[in-house]
């Protein structure tokens, strides 16, 4: 498989030459019976978009692009402006976020996969594996000059940049000022609050997350555990029950007292719902839902609070990317178009329409961004985060994380260290099999 990604990236490159030897010719010797460089390239492209003008897309391309559904409109904005400046026609498809990538595995070899997608950066290393992206080769140089190095590193594997930065994220708490004039800074002040907000029978609670790995990941990074050594770079170092852990997941138990729902009833949806109608206070979610609160709730964006140890809430952090499947019919097109879609203007596009916090280091000291106090939150949250791995075998991790937290939630008589000791033997004989 990946002798395939190479052989794409041959591809690419042979048609880059041919397109500037194409170039050459008509511009030398002035030929008509020549075809022109490319006939729906710009004559003048921006500094961002660099050598696209030296780029001919294949004949007849058309191309498709997987995005979630809260980037859709965005998304939609995106394809129709490609379409005009380059004449290829962009058909986008909603597809989940989180679901891309495994839909990549089983789409890619049978040709039925998006041409561009959106990948969170802890899943390339498995994609990457497997053959299914293509190095981001054309346009390396220029995206790594433009955007900000964290997001490079992590859209890139083995050292190979395969990515087109597109946002950075991490989540923090949104709070509701109607409720709460300024967000608590602990979590001994959201108990305290719970006691006179709460009201289960109407529906009424101080705060809720979902209970998955990514969002409870603080009741261990900020109790000294971890998903792997050296910077979550050594799956042969899993620390998910190391450190004080266990203190960890006491502490989360005793948040059931205000939150008083079994796990897999605390969704997306439900805790959406109830924020919007003021039901719930404080609602611990990332920048792709500020967009489905700016004009329904009076939003404020902190810090997550700070756990009984002392510590500050320790959460995930990530970068999306745009990615190029390997076996796209139209490689030219799809890198144009992921380049396209990565440069600064429509990284700030995406923050206007969704909230996405950029990627692109000129984007980011845009007054747009600086003067946002609601992105602001969620910088300032960053700090305290640590980027998730793209080792492969973190998906293990991930479904090892939720499944244990849920449990650990629901069934109180389940011995803590002894379900976390169970959850690490387990992950690594997953990543034994493979």
């Amino acid at each position: 498989m990946l002798k395939r990604s190479k052989w794409f990236s041959l591809v690419v490159s042979m048609m880059l030459v041919f397109a500037l030897a194409a170039c050459n010719s008509a511009g030398n010797n002035g030929n008509e019976g020549n075809p022109a460089p490319a006939t729906n390239a710009p004559a003048n492209d921006t500094a961002e978009e660099g050598s696209t003008d030296e780029l001919v897309p294949e004949k007849g391309a058309k191309l498709v692009v997987w995005e979630a559904q809260e980037q859709q409109a965005y998304m939609q904005e995106i394809g129709k402006a490609f379409e005009e400046k380059y004449g290829i026609p962009v058909s986008v498809e909603v597809v989940a976020g989180g679901d891309q990538g495994a839909r990549l595995t089983t789409d890619g070899p049978s040709k039925t996969a998006a041409d561009v997608l959106t990948l969170p950066h802890d899943q390339i290393g498995l994609a990457v594996k497997a053959g299914l992206l293509l190095p981001n080769e054309v346009f390396e140089e220029e995206t790594r000059a433009n955007n900000v190095e964290t997001a490079i590193k992590a859209s890139s594997y083995d050292n190979v940049l395969y990515g087109y930065p597109k946002s950075v994220e991490t989540y923090a708490m949104f709070y509701n000022k109607d409720i709460l004039p300024e967000p608590p800074k602990t979590w001994d002040e959201i108990l305290s609050f719970a006691e006179t907000f709460n009201d289960p029978a109407q529906k009424k609670y101080a705060i809720m997350w979902e209970f998955v790995g990514y969002y409870t990941y603080p009741f261990i990074g900020s109790y000294g555990g971890y998903m792997f050594g050296d910077n979550n770079t050594n799956a042969d170092d899993i620390g998910l029950n190391k450190g004080d852990v266990v203190q960890g997941f006491e502490f989360l138990r005793k948040l059931k007292s205000i939150l008083p729902m079994n796990a897999g009833d605390i969704t997306y949806d439900v805790k959406t719902q109830l924020f919007q109608e003021g039901k719930l206070a404080l609602n611990i979610d990332g920048p792709w839902s500020v967009a489905a609160f700016k004009d329904k709730v009076n939003l404020g964006v902190a810090p997550l609070p700070k756990f009984p140890n002392g510590n500050d809430s320790i959460t995930f952090s990530g970068v999306k990317s745009y990615y190029v499947n390997s076996y796209t019919p139209y490689p030219v097109a799809a890198h144009l178009f992921a380049n396209f879609a990565s440069s600064k203007e429509n990284q700030l596009k995406n923050y206007q329409l969704t909230g996405a916090i950029p990627a692109n280091i000129e984007a980011g000291e845009d007054p747009l961004i600086k003067d946002d106090p609601i992105t602001s939150g969620f910088f300032q949250q960053f700090a305290n985060s640590v980027p998730m791995s793209s080792v492969p075998g973190v998906d293990l991790v991930w479904e090892a994380l939720k499944a244990t937290f849920i449990a650990l939630w629901d069934d109180t008589s389940l011995d803590i260290k002894t379900t976390l000791d169970n959850m690490v033997q387990t992950i690594k004989d997953g990543m034994s099999a493979r």
